[in-house]
């Protein structure tokens, strides 16, 4: 009898987070070291021209490039140093809303154990990497151009899907994943079947009439307290809809969206506070 699986036979695909940890606390980036080892020369290469640009003297320019204001020029000089900066779990490195409601510090072991097997970080500068994968802190958007490189979204999308589709394997799929970090790899054929892509809405009431719409931070939190809940709860989706039925099982208000043949399946989120 084929054994019964369980929440890690889910991959879970989470967008990055802007806000990260001031400094690693461990050993230098080593490349060779991180998951889905596919990736390293393509990681090498952005690495390099992140590193060269980030040392130009035309800081203006390059500003631009990397998607940054003039207050933010301290990030030239953090991502200059990537190569012998310290390190920490890209876990702990990620600190915005997202990973603030995720609180990957304080779950429960089981739930622990299943968040690194089970979770995928996208990444302008990585591709993208495990919970445990070691990363020092850096910046650099899926929108960034970089000399060499060009557009990092057209850049990943091109070395991505074959890494990221062996990765799914034959396991429902959860993307979390915003919409620049989503076009990186689109889930096809049968791969899309399995997939439940999920957008949060925000509802409330104007002038006596329900109102709905895409607000940031409630997208962020909801989808970091989802992730949480399904990790925590242990459930057992062997399918996209079995993966929306253990969303409804934990009381989360999912209305799905109409589906094209071959592409993921698309559910909203609706809340109402936070």
């Amino acid at each position: 009898m084929r054994p019964a699986r369980t929440l890690s036979d889910v991959l879970i695909l989470l967008p990055p987070s802007e806000g990260k940890a001031e400094a690693g606390t461990g050993r230098r980036l080593d490349l060779s070291r991180l998951s889905l080892p596919e990736l390293t020369h393509a990681r090498e290469e952005v690495l390099a021209a992140l590193v060269t640009a980030s040392t130009d003297p035309d800081e203006k320019a390059i500003l631009a490039a990397l998607c940054l204001s003039e207050g933010q020029r301290g990030e030239l000089r953090r991502n200059a140093r990537l190569r012998t900066a310290a390190t920490a779990p890209a876990g702990r490195i990620y600190t915005g809303v997202l990973y603030e409601a995720l609180d990957l510090a304080t779950l429960p072991p089981a739930a622990e154990r299943l968040a690194r097997r089970s979770v995928l970080i996208s990444s302008g500068l990585w591709g993208a990497v495990r919970l445990t994968d070691r990363i020092p802190p850096y910046r650099c958007p899926i929108g960034a151009r970089l000399p060499g490189v060009g557009a990092l979204s057209a850049y990943w999308r091109r070395t991505l899907a074959p890494v990221l589709s062996a990765a799914a394997g034959d396991r429902p799929v959860l993307d979390l994943r915003s919409g620049a970090y989503a076009a990186t790899w689109a889930p096809r054929g049968e791969l899309a079947d399995r997939t439940v892509t999920v957008r949060v809405l925000h509802e409330r009431v104007v002038d006596g009439v329900p109102v709905r719409s895409v607000v940031s931070h409630f997208n962020k939190a909801t989808k970091g307290r989802l992730v949480r809940d399904l990790l925590t709860a242990g459930a057992r989706p062997r399918t996209a809809a079995g993966l929306v039925t253990a969303l409804r099982d934990l009381k989360y208000p999912v209305l799905e969206q109409p589906t094209p043949p071959g592409r993921p399946r698309q559910v909203d989120v609706v809340v109402t506070e936070l």
